[in-house]
């Protein structure tokens, strides 16, 4: 009997280049500094805290559909402090989910339908582009140019149509570290004025700004957020991306919708896990301050070993990924050629730009994850030096 036809959504698409990467890193016994998770551990007080539920009686059962209510009401707290403005409704206006790309994937799932245009700001996480095409939607992809990774708000405004459901932001941006400006903000608010087009902000690097420059949230800008879906990630924030707890903060309206697919696609987030970060939450409350001098130091000490080295280094004003030119080393090899040798003969494992791209465009670039310790830095850019 012949076997059934399957008629693939996603034909196009193979395995994430994060997930390839750590496996060649794996095979090749290589520094992974490919895929974006540090590794040290989650602070101590946070690890106690879920050794502390994990052995509760009565933290083993679903949580309630929107997150516990004690940890919605505590990111409502901190929304309030860091941003300076009113705390969202924990009711009605946060929702806990499994991790963002849950938050993101869900938000697509709920607003975009067959036809709906979604703007790209591009490089872009990989995720996007296929978690719109999956809602029938269409990805209009808008170029960022290096070395900035600024948006033009003309190109921006000139992607724009009637048909435009949905613009999607990053900042602090994953792969360049770009930051968003309180004027970038205002240049949209002013683009989306009068019409229907709903914000969707990935803001999980919030609190990994550097050299004094604050992370501008779309929360802080009234009719931006009254149009907008907001996501944050415990996972980048506390070190523990394989926590998968992130959250999604949005109006009333919107978040209706949200939870209407979040109730269908996961329900609800590991149960001690959240009472765990509702601890560490309402017990040191200012963690997030101390993310830029944690994180800093790091990113310099990386530009400095690899200041004498061959690789062209990009400003990296956010998050925890620094983007280098290789072509004083190799100007022929494509990102993928050029990161899959580093890997094996250097020993390196890095992630090319390229993959952020939907149609693999080589702008010669690799991106280096940073989050990791002093020894596995120096180690790393010992290697790199000898390119």
């Amino acid at each position: 009997m012949a076997l059934p036809t399957i008629h693939s959504k996603l034909p196009d698409v193979g395995t994430s280049i994060f997930s390839v990467m750590t496996q060649l890193a794996q095979e090749c016994g290589a520094i992974n500094l490919a895929q974006g998770f540090p590794d040290y551990d989650p602070p101590q007080d946070l690890q106690a805290a879920l050794a502390r539920h994990a052995n509760t009686s009565g933290h083993h059962q679903y949580a309630p559909m929107p997150g516990l209510p004690r940890l919605r009401e505590a990111i409502a707290r901190k929304t309030a402090r860091v941003y300076g403005v009113p705390a969202p409704d924990a009711a009605t206006e946060i929702t806990v989910t499994c991790g963002a790309t849950e938050a993101l994937y869900a938000v697509l799932a709920a607003v975009v339908h067959p036809g709906d245009e979604v703007l790209v700001l591009e490089p872009a996480y990989d995720l996007y582009g296929p978690a719109i095409r999956l809602q029938g939607g269409v990805p209009v992809y808008v170029p960022l140019d290096a070395p900035t990774f600024r948006p033009d708000w003309n190109r921006v405004q000139a992607a724009l149509t009637p048909r435009t459901r949905l613009v999607m932001l990053n900042s602090p941006h994953n792969p360049s570290g770009a930051v968003l400006t309180a004027e970038d903000l205002e240049a949209l608010t002013a683009l989306l004025t009068n019409t229907n087009t709903l914000v969707l902000s990935d803001e999980v690097y919030e609190h990994m700004v550097f050299d004094g420059i604050p992370h501008r949230s779309v929360l802080q800008h009234p009719a931006l957020r009254e149009r907008a879906f907001v996501l944050s990630s415990f996972g980048k924030t506390y070190h523990a991306t394989g926590w998968k707890v992130g959250y999604c903060v949005a109006p009333p309206a919107l978040t209706t919708e949200l939870r209407r697919v979040h109730q269908f696609l996961t329900f609800a987030v590991s149960t001690p896990t959240q009472h765990a970060l509702a601890d560490v939450l309402e017990a040191n409350p200012t963690h997030d301050q101390e993310l830029p001098a944690f994180y800093q130091p790091k990113r310099d000490l990386f530009r400095a070993l690899l200041a004498e080295s061959r690789f062209e280094l990009l400003p990296a004003a956010g998050g925890y990924f620094q983007l280098a030119r290789y072509a004083r080393i190799s100007a022929t090899e494509t990102g993928v050629a050029f990161a899959q040798r580093l890997t094996r003969e250097a020993g390196v494992a890095v992630v090319p730009v390229s993959a952020f791209y939907h149609n693999s465009h080589d702008e010669g670039l690799i991106r280096f994850c940073f989050a990791k310790q002093e020894a596995t830095l120096r180690a790393a850019a010992a290697r790199l030096r000898e390119l």
